[in-house]
């Protein structure tokens, strides 16, 4: 068996996508696979969205749980979609993210393993109508975390006994690096299958992610330096940085001043939108 949480705060756009996407896994293994929608903080019709499906879950013999939950909140969300979960593999989903048919059947072979483990898929890149943001992607592809590294963006999955190396999510901004850095990178596994993670749209909106996601790491820095042993990110030397700059100077440029715009104007993290 497998559980699939979604944590969701007003994604009725998006969330009925994912799941169909779910539902048309290829799934030959032992078990039924349970999705747990937990709708946090919702002022949308999310919850609605994804109850429309539970007969076609129940159609294949899969269990769809909606989890509605008044207060907002992601990591809350985590906690409440883990007390529900029934299997010992788990996979954590973003409702913008749109999985590949093979993904969560590998994802289940390579986590049937009796040692810790942390795995995801190949990801797959994909960007709004707006230059700036296909610019900025041509280059973040290449960056050799994202190469070669199991970033997890969006979705990762552990096995049981690599879930019980944390207890409750504890409130901060980065979930998937806390649970990525609990791993060391020899039990971090990338399956073949694809899985598809957007981009957010505008110049603003990057920075406002790009930023969050300095804050998130600079927050697990300061609350779980042990866990930074972990990190084993490749190296990015700057003959490679060079080569990407002569290759793309325009989307080399879009991506160090989106960097750049987040060290010089400095602020909080707000809110969990991805900002469309």
């Amino acid at each position: 068996m497998l559980s699939v949480l979604i944590p969701a705060s007003n994604e009725s756009a998006l969330i009925g996508g994912c799941l169909d996407a779910v539902l048309a896994s290829v799934w030959t293994r032992p078990g039924a696979v349970q999705v747990l929608v937990i709708a946090n903080g919702c002022g949308d019709d999310t919850a609605d969205v994804a109850c429309h499906r539970l007969d076609a879950f129940a159609a294949r013999g899969w269990r769809l749980d909606v989890i509605e939950r008044a207060a907002g909140g992601k990591l809350a969300a985590l906690n409440a979609g883990d007390l529900a979960a029934e299997a010992e593999s788990r996979v954590y989903l973003d409702a913008d993210v749109t999985v590949s048919p093979e993904l969560m059947m590998q994802l289940y072979d390579v986590l049937d393993v009796e040692s810790p483990r942390y795995a995801s898929g190949r990801l797959r890149i994909t960007v709004p109508d707006n230059w700036v943001s296909r610019a900025y992607a041509r280059i973040y592809r290449q960056v050799p975390f994202m190469t070669h590294g199991v970033p997890g963006c969006g979705l990762f999955a552990v096995n049981a006994v690599g879930r019980a190396r944390w207890g409750d999510f504890p409130d901060i901004i980065s979930d998937d690096t806390y649970v990525r850095l609990n791993f060391a990178p020899r039990e971090r596994v990338a399956v073949d299958a694809a899985y598809d993670w957007p981009v957010v749209k505008g110049l603003r909106n990057l920075i406002r992610v790009r930023r969050r996601q300095d804050i998130g790491v600079t927050e697990l820095r300061e609350h779980y330096p042990d866990l930074m042993r972990n990190e084993g990110k490749p190296p990015f030397p700057t003959t490679r940085k060079l080569a990407m700059a002569l290759r793309d100077p325009l989307g080399f440029a879009v991506y160090c001043g989106v960097a750049l715009a987040v060290r010089l104007t400095p602020g909080i993290a707000a809110g969990w939108s991805r900002g469309r």
